[in-house]
């Protein structure tokens, strides 16, 4: 029996799905869900094998509540809003129901997944959710895990990131947060005018910089008003330059 999670804080779109799916006797849905955060207790709960999402939820969106499971089921997204549709999931093999679908539509999305094995739905689904373009709430704040609990830092409050080996340190006045994504990820996610990546390791918040010290050769040192000493490498020295207008 396939199992089905259904996460959507709209109570007649679950509805919907549910319906359309009581036409599938090989699939039971095992859940429904609220909000993203019920939808990750969900997931760890019951392990399912599909999961149909809403992107627009209140507390997290479908997005920011993927990148917090370790390993997300297929997923089959469900979203009232175009933009975030067509060319992301199409280009990751992704399939979505753009709100209000019909059950043709429905059916032609549940004869995709069934079409792609196990191995292409797993890639499909992490490489949508490495794509820094698709979530447009990164921008604005990064949804972490921390000693289990849940926890959203506005952009606003990073004070730089830091390189570490699969994982980047989110440095907070807070607290330092560990984040699995790459270095590369932050770099495009982030806007550019307010975060400079200044060196392989280093993402720094331009706002904090106090003054940039000359140091071995080409390098120079990032000092910024919390007290940290950055180092600033050649290429990330010019992109410096050019932002600060120096």
């Amino acid at each position: 029996m396939t199992k089905a999670i259904i996460i959507d804080d709209e109570p007649l779109a679950r509805g919907i799905v549910k319906e359309y799916l009581s036409n599938h006797t090989d699939m039971e849905v095992v859940m429904e869900c609220g909000d993203g955060f019920e939808g990750i207790k969900a997931i760890q709960q019951h392990q399912p094998d599909l999961i149909f999402l809403d992107i627009q939820m209140p507390k997290i969106n479908g997005f920011e509540m993927l990148e917090l499971i370790d390993k997300p089921p297929a997923v089959v997204f469900t979203t009232a809003f175009e933009e975030y549709a067509i060319k992301a999931f199409e280009s990751h093999a992704i399939d979505y129901l753009l709100k209000p679908f019909s059950k043709d539509r429905f059916e032609k999305a549940i004869q995709k997944w069934r079409q792609q094995s196990r191995q292409e739905r797993e890639e499909a689904t992490q490489s949508l959710i490495n794509n820094p373009t698709i979530n447009p709430s990164q921008q604005n704040r990064v949804v972490v895990k921390d000693n289990g609990k849940i926890r959203i830092i506005p952009v606003s409050q990073i004070q730089y990131l830091e390189a570490a080996d699969d994982y980047v340190k989110i440095h907070t006045a807070d607290g330092i947060f560990l984040k699995n994504k790459t270095m590369g990820y932050f770099e495009e996610a982030l806007e550019a005018q307010n975060f400079i990546r200044i060196h392989r390791s280093y993402i720094i918040n331009v706002q904090l910089i106090t003054r940039i010290d000359p140091y071995e050769k080409e390098n120079h040192l990032a000092i910024l008003s919390i007290g940290a000493k950055l180092p600033v490498s050649k290429a990330g020295y010019a992109k410096l330059k050019q932002v600060l207008g120096i």
